[in-house]
C-alpha cells in the first residue's frame, strides 16, 4: 500500500528543511519528536541546545527500513537479526553495537547506537524522501513532558525549528521502548 504522506506538501517542506540542514518536529508512534539528518553536526547541536540536553547522553536514529541504519551497525548474529525483524517496524528502539563510523554527536558517550525502524507513516515518509535515517528525540526541553501535539511543539519551540511535519502521534502515548540487543535489558519501558 502506498504511503499517502509521500505526496503531502508539508512533508516535502519538512524534507527540504532537513536537506538544507534544518531541524524539524514530527509525530512518531508515541510523542512528537525533533529531528535532523544525523550527519549534520550543526543541526544535531541545535537540537541538543533546544532540549538543553548534553551531547554525552546520545540520540536515537529512526528509519523507515532496517537497511537505512545497518551501515552504522556492527555485525549482529542471526538470532539478533531475527529479534530485530520481529520487533520492527514499530515503537521498539534497540541499543546495538556500532561499527565506529557513527558521529560522536549521535552516540554521545555510549558504545552502542540507539536505532528504531518506525511504523509511523509520517516518519517513514520523511526517511524515504530524504533517503536517510533521522535523529529522533522527544520534542520537549529536558525535564518537561514530551509534546503530544503540534500546539505543544509550537509552545516549546516556536522559534527553534525550521519545519513542522503534519500528522498526529500514534496510539502508544509515550516514548518508544528501549532495550539492549546484547543483554535484553529494558532501558526504558
Amino acid at each position: 500500500m502506498m504511503n499517502p504522506w509521500l505526496d503531502h506538501p508539508d512533508i516535502h517542506h519538512a524534507v527540504a528543511a532537513l536537506k538544507d540542514g534544518g531541524v524539524i518536529a514530527y509525530p512518531t508512534e508515541g510523542v512528537w519528536g525533533l529531528g535532523c539528518l544525523p550527519e549534520n553536526e550543526a543541526a544535531v547541536l541545535r537540537i541538543l541546545a533546544l532540549k538543553q540536553r548534553p551531547v554525552e547522553k546520545g540520540l536515537i536514529l529512526v528509519a523507515a527500513r532496517q537497511d537505512q541504519v545497518m551501515p552504522w551497525l556492527a555485525p549482529v548474529t542471526e538470532a539478533a537479526q531475527r529479534q530485530l525483524a520481529a520487533s520492527w517496524p514499530g515503537p521498539n528502539t534497540w541499543l546495538i553495537p556500532h561499527n565506529g563510523s557513527v558521529p560522536p554527536w549521535i552516540t554521545g558517550q555510549h558504545p552502542k547506537l540507539a536505532v528504531r525502524v518506525s511504523d509511523h507513516p509520517v516518519v517513514q515518509a520523511l526517511c524515504e524522501l530524504t533517503a536517510s535515517a533521522l535523529v529522533s528525540t522527544s520534542a520537549n526541553p529536558q525535564g518537561l513532558p514530551a509534546a503530544m501535539d503540534a500546539a505543544e511543539v509550537t509552545a516549546y519551540f516556536s522559534m527553534g525549528i525550521d519545519a513542522l511535519a503534519p500528522g498526529a502521534v500514534g496510539a502508544r502515548g509515550r516514548p518508544s521502548l528501549i532495550r539492549d540487543l546484547e543483554t535484553g535489558a529494558e532501558i526504558r519501558a
